[in-house]
């Protein structure tokens, strides 16, 4: 398997268990996601995905999505989409 950055994690927000995601390139439903920095090393499916409070189902280089997160993130963490 590899890995590609396709963002950073810009703020999360405890409570509802969201990271909010600066894409450098395209993220869709259903991808693989690794999340690694100095606090944080997982991996999860993307489930759900929201752009400004709508729910979309792909986003691209640009955008800052939410994303629901398995575990808690912090800025700057590091996101990478894992392919086979």
């Amino acid at each position: 398997m590899k890995e590609e950055l396709v963002g950073v994690v810009d703020h999360y927000f405890g409570k509802i268990s969201v990271g909010i995601i600066k894409l450098n390139a395209p993220l869709k439903i259903g991808d693989t996601i690794h999340i690694k920095g100095a606090h944080d090393d997982f991996s999860q499916t993307v489930d759900s995905m929201q752009i400004e409070h709508d729910v979309v189902k792909s986003a691209k280089k640009g955008d800052a999505v939410g994303i629901k997160v398995a575990q808690q993130v912090h800025p700057n963490d590091k996101v990478f989409i894992v392919t086979e």
